[in-house]
């Protein structure tokens, strides 16, 4: 799976300089940036200091946002803010490069936080979509590589249904640009994946970018006690691409890796069939690789995914099926406190109500 990293942000920088630089003999303090109240000016300022924000809270480990201030001197000319973004971005790419996967740090929207992968696809947002701003301004030419903003879509938009081309649906997600068939935008977020924590465990929601890894064949960016996920979790994938793919895809209602704290190795899946209906009702199921059954993992991650679900005003009731046959899974349902209210010639259906 191609990774959101310190090579993404350095290409995204790199596109955006590159056109700048073309003008930088102008005016950007009387030029408004695209459909901003910003000018180009404030635009390109603000690049470099959301890159730096980034960077200080991913190095930093930060569980607060940061009361940073930053600026440019309005003596400094547009050549030398140019390179002053770029400083920042180096500044990124080192807090990228030298942060475990498995740290998070503080981010507002929408979960309240975000791995290295995140401050990466979020930095590139930022260049890129204000780099378009500020050439929209200027009259200058700009799009970047189609399938940088592809990764942007599946990693950070995953509640967006793809378009024909990756570029125009990213300007139309965020309020840029028309797409045929569909509505403005006129309010828009990003969305980090959510993560859920147990004693033992954190459940990490798994994006359409890992989702399709995983579908494929692929690791999906997590390293697997068993080498490889079990046959169920890229069931549960190829259902994810699906929903992404027709935009119905809620992300803190797909699938979550179960990854160990003590050594971050990924120890099987659990998720949801999909988003609560009308009456507040979700499916919940669950795989584990071999190497990790009969340590109470499943219900270690059961119970407190679905404390989490049932916190939320929207869920009412959690359903499990489970087969006859399956004595062990059985075990995990009831140990997490849903009782059986049904069955059939197969399968058994557990519940648990708030």
């Amino acid at each position: 799976m191609r990774s959101m990293g310190g090579e993404q942000v350095t290409e995204a920088v790199a596109g955006a300089v590159t056109v700048l630089r073309t003008a930088v003999d102008r005016d950007w303090d009387r030029v408004k940036a695209g459909r901003l109240d910003w000018s180009c000016r404030r635009t390109a300022e603000h690049m470099a200091e959301a890159l730096l924000r980034y960077a200080g809270g991913l190095a930093g480990r930060a569980e607060r946002r940061l009361p940073l201030t930053f600026g440019i001197a309005k003596d400094v000319g547009n050549d030398a803010a140019l390179d002053i973004l770029q400083t920042t971005c180096a500044l990124l790419v080192a807090a990228i490069r030298t942060t475990p996967r498995e740290v998070r740090a503080f981010h507002p929207y929408p979960f309240r936080s975000a791995n290295r992968e995140g401050f990466a696809a979020m930095g590139v947002t930022e260049v890129v979509l204000h780099t378009h701003d500020i050439a929209e301004g200027l009259g200058l030419a700009y799009a970047p590589p189609a399938e940088l903003c592809e990764d942007l879509l599946m990693r950070l938009f995953p509640h967006v249904r793809p378009g024909p081309e990756p570029w125009p649906t990213l300007l139309w997600a965020t309020g840029r640009g028309d797409l045929p068939g569909r509505e403005p935008v006129t309010e828009w977020r990003w969305s980090n994946n959510l993560v859920v924590p147990t004693e033992r465990l954190t459940l990490q929601g798994v994006t359409p970018a890992a989702a399709t890894d995983l579908r494929m064949g692929g690791t999906g960016g997590f390293e697997w006690l068993d080498g490889e996920p079990f046959e169920g979790t890229r069931e549960a994938a190829g259902m994810l691409v699906k929903a992404y793919e027709a935009g119905v895809h809620r992300p803190e209602w797909g699938v979550f890796a179960l990854v160990r704290r003590e050594d971050g190795r990924a120890v099987g899946s659990m998720g949801f069939h999909g988003a609560p209906d009308e009456e507040g009702r979700a499916e919940v199921g669950y795989d584990l690789v071999e190497g990790a059954r009969g340590h109470g993992y499943a219900t270690e991650a059961l119970r407190s995914l679905a404390a989490w679900a049932l916190a939320r005003d929207d869920v009412g009731t959690l359903f499990a099926t489970v087969e006859r046959a399956n004595i062990p899974s059985q075990g995990v349902v009831t140990r997490a406190g849903f009782t059986r209210v049904s069955e059939d010639e197969e399968t058994y259906a557990y519940a648990l109500h708030r």
